[in-house]
This record gives structure tokens, sequence and C-alpha cells, in this order.
């Protein structure tokens, strides 16, 4: 269990990565190269979870740990969720665990993050319409969203452009328009007891996100996949004022580091009382851990 009298920071966003070496046979080493390169991550091969927790128990961070889902539309095997829960639960003082499954596979996949959260107490999805190739207001991942809200799940949702495919022949056809964050908007008025996370600064529709982010309360954002002394003034200024309970430290590890992000953190113009929040309040209270 987290005990938050002795962590620093809650990280909202870290991606679970297998062991080099597993994907010989689709390309998404490639894929994973690709991007390290795109971020400047500090690593030849992507940590494995307990490499991940190792890291994280150092810095004296927790993190919520997940997977990505995106076998349809990339034919990149998934990572078992049933794995990353058991990993995860070997390392649960500074680890919670989140589940992926892509949405199109409809019955499937309600079925599967059924048993999840029953059996496993996941509390959290993640999604990445740009990734899994899907508009978030598609009707076709209701009965998910359905499940969720029953649940008093989280759903965590790509935003904005992505480092995945960035830069490699048609963007690895990753297309960039699913991850508009005005598309949840409709997720946030057909759900609104289920709680939204909208990763990252939504770039190129930052003022978006922004808008629903304060609209509608069951919205929030994480501020991962970027160092903070690129986020744009008017997400400053935000942060400082009216979402300033609504906003959440990310780092989106492995490409990013949290000791990085936090350092970073640091040197922008967020007023000091608002700090303890962004970095670890606002996390604990939206994970029911305070």
């Amino acid at each position: 269990m987290i005990d938050l009298d002795k962590i620093r920071a809650i990280d909202i966003h870290t991606h679970a990565e297998e062991p080099c070496g597993c994907h010989s046979d689709d390309g998404y080493d490639d894929l994973q190269s690709t991007m390290a390169r795109y971020f400047g991550a500090p690593w030849q091969h992507p940590p494995t979870i307990p490499e991940t927790a190792a890291h994280f128990r150092a810095q004296n961070i927790a993190a919520v740990i997940f997977p990505v889902d995106a076998e349809r539309e990339t034919g990149y095997r998934r990572y078992s969720n049933d794995e990353v829960i058991e990993l995860v639960r070997e390392n649960s003082d500074v680890l919670i665990p989140f589940a992926s499954i892509d949405p199109w596979k409809g019955k499937m996949a309600v079925r599967e993050a059924r048993r999840l959260i029953e059996e496993h107490g996941i509390k959290g999805f993640k999604f990445h319409p740009t990734f899994q190739g899907f508009y978030p207001n598609d009707r076709m991942a209701y009965p998910f969203y359905e499940l969720l809200a029953e649940h008093g799940c989280i759903g965590l949702f790509h935003t904005g452009q992505t480092g995945v495919g960035s830069g490699m022949r048609g963007g690895n056809g990753m297309r960039l328009k699913f991850s508009n964050p005005m598309y949840l908007d409709d997720v946030a008025v057909d759900f609104p007891d289920m709680k939204i996370i909208m990763a990252h600064p939504s770039f190129p529709w930052q003022e978006e996100a922004l808008a629903v982010a304060q609209h509608k309360p069951n919205v929030y954002i994480d501020l991962s996949g970027w160092s903070p002394k690129y986020f744009p003034p008017i997400l400053v200024r935000y942060c400082n004022s009216i979402l300033r309970k609504k906003v959440l430290f990310g780092s989106d590890w492995p490409m990013i580091t949290p000791e990085r992000w936090l350092a970073d953190f640091e040197k922008i113009d967020i007023k000091e009382e608002i700090r303890p929040d962004i970095i670890k309040n606002n996390a604990a209270r939206l994970l029911g851990l305070m």
C-alpha cells in the first residue's frame, strides 16, 4: 500500500514496458527506439516493471502504471494486464496498476474489464485514441464507459499530438485527429459519474482541453509528456487558478523521468501553495488515497 506520508509525489502517468526483445515479430522495438530518440530518453532498452519500481522507490515517488493495448490498429502484441498486475502487486509500496483494453474488442473488452475490476480492484483504464484508432465519443466504446462509471473507475485518455510514430513513414499510420480533447466533452456529458483524465498538454488543442476541464466537474488534466519548461502560458495560468485542484503531475515514464519533470517544474511560475496539490494531493484525492 502507498504510504502518503512517506512519498513526495504521485506520478499519474507511467508506462509498463516489456523487456527489450519481446517484439521481434511485429515491429514494436522500432517504434520504441524512434520514440526514445524523439523524447531524448536516457536508456538503451525500455525498463521492466521491477526496474521501474526500483527507480521510483529511489526517488520516493509513487506511480500509476499501465500498458497500452492497441493490437487491432497496430498489430503490436499487447502486454498482458494480468502480468502487469502481478508484477505491480510485488511493488505495491510505489506502484498503482491501471489496465488497458482496446475498446474495439467490444463485449470481450467489457468482460475483461469487469473481471479486472471485480477480481483485482483495478481503479482505472488507459485509452490512446490515436494509437487505438477511435474517436473517444464513438458509441462503440460506450458499453465500456458504462462499466467504468458503474464502478467509479477512471478513464485516462491520451490527448493532443503524440510521440508515437513521430518521424516514422506516414507517422506509422497514427492519425492525430482522434486525440482532439473536445471529443471527450461528449463523454463527460454522457457519463457524468465517470472520472476522466485528459493526458498531456493537448497541443495543438490546449485551449479546448482547458475549456472541457473547467466546464465538466468530472474531467481532469495530467501534465505528462512535456517538460514543464515548455508549458504554454495559458496552461500555467489555469494551473495557478481555476484548475488548481484538477491538474496532476505525470511524467510519461520511461520517455521522461519523474526527477527531470519535477526539477523543471520547480523552475516555472507556479504558486508555492499550489505545488503540493499538483504533484501529490490532487492525484491522492482522485485515486481515493485520502
